[in-house]
């Protein structure tokens, strides 16, 4: 089956206030997801114990943390995420990010991801005019 970066296909699973998600689950272990990252924020940190993703820039330029290290990220860049490894994106500019990703395939409203406890407070601290 064919897709493209703009059309993923799927369905779209969230959408609110920090970004579009769109995942596409045809395949029987991999799922394509796509984000759509808002202006001015960030997603939400977490880890997979068990689970290693591979992230593919596509628009726009911001950060992106990865265990202890933070550093800048654009499109075209290609991260990846080994298993258990703390990550988490931020998006610098006035106008959306776009990244794919390409994960094995988990329920999202399981706990296979760990988020931190503190991850709504420190995007409110990176970018309080947001509230």
């Amino acid at each position: 089956m064919r897709v493209n970066r703009d059309h993923i296909g799927g369905e779209v699973t969230k959408d609110n206030s920090t970004y579009i998600l769109q995942d596409n689950n045809l395949l029987d272990n991999l799922t394509l997801s796509k984000t759509t990252l808002k202006p001015m924020q960030c997603t939400g940190g977490h880890s997979h114990d068990d689970l290693e993703e591979v992230y593919f820039f596509m628009k726009g330029r911001g950060r992106m943390q990865l265990g202890d290290e933070t550093f800048e990220v654009k499109a075209e860049d290609i991260i990846l995420i080994p298993q258990g490894k703390f990550h988490k994106v931020y998006n610098d500019m006035h106008i959306p990010m776009e990244f794919v990703c390409v994960f094995e395939k988990y329920d999202r409203d399981s706990d296979v991801a760990k988020y931190t406890e503190n991850d709504v407070k420190e995007q409110n601290d990176l970018y309080p005019f947001t509230k």
